[in-house]
């Protein structure tokens, strides 16, 4: 009994985390409804896992009060929705769907698995989100059962899947992947953030630099927003000419310097293996992009480096970067390339990751670990068909109009069709 009690108050404060990257005055029934995820089990599911049913009574029980303590502002939550999701708990018989996916894709996978559960009900979509590099952790370094992989940079997955076999069957993790969707890179902030009033497309990197605003970026060695916002303040170097931006921005922030050279055809970024910003120096990291959220909105931070598509889901401000600075504009790729993160350690024992820019591609692949593989290819037909990509577009996440597909010959023969081989 006391295993079970310390297990429960490790689920109640999963859930408490996860509000607070949803929570928001005109989105209280987003609060609710990730709230009735974890109690469902739906972000941190893993087979054996599961409480006995008495716990999932209690926990369903506690979900109405935290709903009622959660709520904010003058937006009532709907009773009637949180009796339809205590309604949805999984049953046992349905088929487990295993999905694991970046941070930035939380809110459109959502909406996504509730759709494709109504057309397939079946089965029961078991979803987490993480940083990109830690959703394939999941898969190639802790070895758990994972059905689908989407990770925000598509280049991880040969990099980290294709490159990393798995020593129970000898063969990589995965041999092909799908680019599906894009996004752009931008600044988040709130009405309430420093220079609030000033801040915009041009001066931007300027008032980030300033020693009285507080910034946030993700662990780039974990989240693909965290490389790409180090990539985007080398962009600026280039597209300002003003060579000493990046310097300004992140020079005696960290306990080890994060490094950059640039000669006359590229600019490589170093990161170190140890990578903590220095407290009092306005730059926070946190480990993925989307726990960035939960400080603006409590006014921890004063601006955080996220995806166009989140900001606007979330019902934040917005600084747009230049088109040759947010790397989501393909016509900008011979300039992107120009810039090269690397990471001063190996990663999976076997891999020392080198992240070149590149317009913003996610990708999705099936591990060759997956333990129902069929209904996977099912999930990733159905993002890629209209219904699902009207899901996408309308949480503001932009979706290739033909996805691209990566080792096309190893491909499931049903997702060929829905997608073109890579040039």
């Amino acid at each position: 009994m006391k295993k079970i009690f310390f297990v429960f108050i490790k689920k109640i404060n999963h859930c408490l985390r996860q509000i607070q990257l949803t929570k928001r005055d005109s989105r209280s029934s987003k609060t609710a409804l990730t709230l009735m995820k974890c109690l469902n089990f739906n972000y941190s599911w893993k087979p054996g896992r599961l409480f006995k049913s008495y716990i999932n009574r209690f926990l369903v029980s506690i979900v109405l009060i935290l709903i009622i303590l959660t709520a904010c502002g003058k937006h009532a939550i709907d009773p009637g929705s949180a009796i339809e999701q205590i309604a949805s708990i999984p049953r046992s018989t349905r088929t487990s769907l295993v999905v694991f996916a970046a941070g930035s894709l939380i809110i459109p996978f959502d909406h996504l698995e509730k759709a494709f559960e109504a057309r397939y009900p079946d089965i029961d979509v078991k979803s987490e989100y993480h940083g990109s590099i830690q959703v394939i952790r999941h898969v190639s370094e802790l070895h758990e059962d994972i059905d689908v992989v989407a990770t925000a940079d598509a280049s991880l997955i040969p990099m980290l899947m294709y490159a990393v076999d798995n020593p129970e069957t000898g063969k990589p993790y995965s041999n092909w992947y799908i680019s599906f969707a894009t996004n752009k890179l931008a600044i988040a902030y709130t009405e309430n953030s420093k220079y609030a009033e000033e801040i915009n497309s041009n001066n931007w990197y300027e008032v980030l630099s300033r020693n009285d605003v507080r910034v946030g970026i993700a662990d780039p060695r974990f989240d693909a927003s965290g490389y790409r916002a180090l990539m985007a303040f080398a962009l600026a170097n280039n597209y300002y000419q003003k060579p000493k931006i990046f310097a300004n921005m992140f020079n005696g922030r960290f306990a080890n310097p994060v490094t950059i050279f640039t000669d006359d055809e590229q600019t490589s970024i170093t990161v170190p293996e140890i990578f903590d910003s220095k407290p009092e120096t306005g730059l926070l990291v946190r480990g993925a992009s989307i726990q960035l959220l939960a400080l603006l909105e409590s006014d921890d931070l004063d601006y955080a480096f996220e995806y166009e598509s989140v900001i606007q889901q979330h019902g934040m401000k917005m600084v747009a970067l230049p088109d040759a600075i947010n790397l989501g504009d393909g016509t900008y790729n011979s300039a992107y390339k120009q810039v090269v993160v690397e990471l001063d350690f190996r990663r999976f024992a076997s891999v020392r990751p080198e992240f070149r820019g590149e317009q913003i591609g996610y990708g999705i692949t099936i591990p060759s670990s997956a333990i129902h593989p069929k209904e996977a290819e099912q999930f990733i037909a159905f993002l890629l068909s209209p219904e699902g990509r009207a899901v996408m577009q309308n949480d503001y996440h932009p979706i290739f109009s033909q996805p691209i597909g990566d080792s096309y010959a190893n491909i499931p023969a049903e997702l060929q069709i829905l997608c073109k081989s890579n040039p």
